[in-house]
């Protein structure tokens, strides 16, 4: 099995290069409108940006900021496929314009904005991000009706071109079958709070390449490619950053297509995206087995032997439910730059490295 992963320079308002209706999932995270950091993006792009900024027009400028958005929006309304699904991590920005402190809500913007182009807005995920810095409170601290709600979240917006997918044939349903997520994972990741998305995974850095592109964390695009979509589909982030939707989708066993206006990040995004690939995708993998095999042990000392129904064909170990008899994880083998500059990725034989994990299992198990 090999995956295809292109990695284009341009403007995610501009998706020339990408097919109408060849997309099943979008993972992306635009420039916030109203954080300081990318006033400078705004502002080259639409020159009253920053003019209003100057003038205190916070409203002006904030709309103006998303109307340079809304174009992305519209593009990935048209490279979506019928039923596929778009991911926009999004946060709201607190700032002071003019002497005056307010909450620029960009998720209702995006979210309103969406909505009108024909997306169907489904439940979205709160992304918790707890701060222990004691200077985090905002306004007048302890003293009442100055003090501001510390904001440590972010949204994760989700959206449907169209009605639900369908999966008519025996190969979609056996590839769907093979895509499924265990019992517990599927509790803890449709939650539609995330508290923790630290990990193995999280240890990618980058500097300030990683500082300045904003990036979320590998765990936090690695599940929404497993909750939403199936192996071998295509996933795109219009706003590619340092790559880590790619690389998430390497090992989620998915295409995908990236899309970065910055050329300046190409030597980050190929670091990412070919250097610790294996090795973090494979942890990952590893990971989720592991934390498995401790819930069923978990489990069994709770309800007895009998608390699962249920077994992986494949792996041999016990399982909740009968959907998850069919999971197959993808371990990577390599990742090569193709001529043309795509990134090719290859897999170990699923078959062979489940056989050798059944075995170590059973043996675990004992008579």
């Amino acid at each position: 099995m090999k995956t295809t992963h292109k990695i284009l320079f341009g403007d995610a308002t501009e998706l020339r290069d990408v097919e109408s209706g060849s997309v099943a999932l979008v993972v992306t995270s635009p420039p916030y409108p109203m954080i300081e950091m990318w006033d400078a993006t705004f502002s080259r792009r639409d020159p009253a940006v920053a003019r209003a900024l100057e003038e205190g027009e916070g409203a002006a400028a904030f709309e103006r900021m998303h109307r340079l958005l809304d174009r992305a929006w519209a593009e990935l309304h048209r490279v979506l496929m019928p039923g596929g699904l778009a991911c926009i991590n999004v946060g709201d920005a607190p700032r002071t314009i003019d002497g005056r402190f307010g909450l620029y809500a960009n998720h209702a913007r995006v979210l309103a904005r969406c909505v009108e182009i024909g997306f169907t807005a489904l439940p979205a995920i709160i992304w918790r991000k707890q701060t222990n810095a004691p200077n985090k409170f905002m306004g007048s601290g302890t003293l009442p009706a100055g003090a501001y709600v510390t904001l440590e979240h972010e949204f994760v917006l989700i959206l449907r071109k169209g009605d639900t997918r369908r999966f008519t044939t025996a190969a979609a349903k056996r590839t769907r079958a093979e895509s499924a997520l265990f019992w517990e994972e599927r509790n803890a990741w449709y939650s539609d709070v995330w508290f923790d998305l630290k990990g193995a995974a999280q240890r990618l850095g980058h500097g300030d390449a990683r500082r300045r592109s904003g990036a979320f964390p590998f765990e936090l695009a690695y599940r929404l490619i497993n909750m939403f979509s199936v192996r071998g589909d295509t996933v795109l982030d219009p706003f590619l950053g340092t790559g880590t939707t790619t690389l998430a989708a390497m090992a989620a066993a998915r295409n995908s297509i990236g899309v970065e206006i910055d050329p300046a990040l190409k030597e980050t995004i190929l670091e990412v995206t070919t250097k610790d690939a294996v090795a973090i995708s494979n942890d990952r993998i590893r990971e989720r087995i592991a934390s498995h095999l401790a819930f069923v042990t978990d489990r069994r000392r709770a309800k007895g032997k009998d608390a699962f129904k249920y077994v992986n064909s494949t792996y041999g170990f016990p399982v909740m439910t009968k959907p998850e008899t069919k999971i197959l994880l993808n371990a990577l083998d390599g990742v090569e730059i193709a001529p043309e500059g795509t990134l090719q990725v290859s897999y170990l034989d699923a078959q062979v490295a489940a056989k050798a994990r059944k075995s170590s299992f059973l043996r675990s198990e004992g008579p």
